[in-house]
């Protein structure tokens, strides 16, 4: 049965075609006859508690020429959806929340919403991980610079980040007496006039096994798809992320890999979490990213899978 499919997403005319997941997702619902809408952040809103927004038909294809074609935009009250599909990028800020609350009013009138919005507002990528401390490298999250500093002195080696970035943004590495950890914590903290921190700050502990790749671990309805994209990072460079250069290698699955999903997998069926993206250095579980999990594509053509067949497989089936 065709359905209606709404898209949430950042602008569609910036994307990467060859690393865009949610261009695969819009690639797989049009193969199977389901009719495409877009929006962005901006077409979204409320009247008298009913979600409504500024919907574009779409239409698209795999041609880097030109890979998107949009009818007139029209409001549209959401709950007309079947299916809506949040993948606008972090950061999380207030926005974002707000989107995810009028994106529960569409759930409440019936409408499928991938990921579950409520779960996107309480599982950040970072701190969710936590809930998890048999699959996590050591952690701390302090806005107490103090803290954070016998923390690095107590591993040798840490990796510090933000709670809210994506893509390897704000991401420092750093050694036990190194001169430069306090210019990166007043960064990260945001300190205030009196030395305080403002904004909580996440401290791991460093996992050589970087230099083998952070693994990307995708489950559709808790269930891992058997290869893992690998971002290994390149020259001096300790990220992994793509967005920071790394180089994608796919990988099937470790048996360590698979404990870590299976140790997950229950809590994002709990929470209507359907497509969800692990992040696994070594042997070590670092974020869970339930925003708008990426490397479809380059597991696709890696290894000749159809991943957003996968998912829309799920969607067609039931609502989890």
């Amino acid at each position: 049965m065709a359905l209606s499919i709404a898209m949430l997403m950042d602008p569609i005319g910036a994307i990467k075609l060859a690393k865009d997941t949610s261009f695969a997702m819009l690639l797989e619902a049009q193969r199977r006859g389901h009719a495409l809408f877009y929006m962005e952040q901006g077409d979204l809103a409320l009247r008298d508690g009913v979600p409504f927004a500024r919907l574009a038909p779409l239409t698209v294809k795999d041609d880097p020429a030109g890979w998107f074609t949009l009818g007139e935009r029209k409001w549209r009250d959401l709950r007309e959806m079947d299916v809506l599909l949040q993948r606008k990028d972090p950061p999380v800020d207030a926005q974002f929340i707000y989107d995810t609350m009028v994106l529960e009013a569409a759930q409440r009138g019936g409408v499928n919403v991938v990921n579950d919005p409520r779960a996107l507002r309480d599982c950040n990528e970072k701190l969710f991980a936590l809930q998890f401390p048999q699959c996590i490298a050591p952690t701390l999250v302090s806005r107490d610079a103090g803290e954070l500093r016998r923390f690095v002195a107590e591993h040798g080696e840490a990796v510090l980040k933000p709670l809210d970035g994506m893509g390897g943004r704000g991401i420092f590495r750093v050694k036990a007496g190194d001169s430069n950890l306090n210019s990166m914590l007043e960064t990260l903290l945001a300190g205030g006039p009196h030395g305080e921190g403002r904004q909580l700050t996440i401290a791991q502990k460093f996992i050589p096994q970087i230099s083998a790749g952070d693994k990307r671990i995708l489950l559709i309805d808790g269930e891992p798809v058997p290869y893992a994209l690998a971002r290994i990072p390149q020259g001096d460079e300790f990220r992994g992320n793509l967005a920071a250069g790394g180089r994608g290698e796919g990988v099937p699955l470790s048996e360590r890999d698979r404990w870590i999903a299976a140790q997950v997998a229950p809590e994002l069926r709990r929470r209507g979490l359907r497509f969800v993206g692990l992040d696994v250095i070594g042997d070590y579980l670092t974020e869970i990213n339930v925003t708008s999990p990426t490397c479809v594509r380059e597991l696709d053509a890696q290894f000749g899978l159809n991943i957003a067949g996968l998912l829309f497989d799920a969607i067609e089936k039931a609502p989890a």
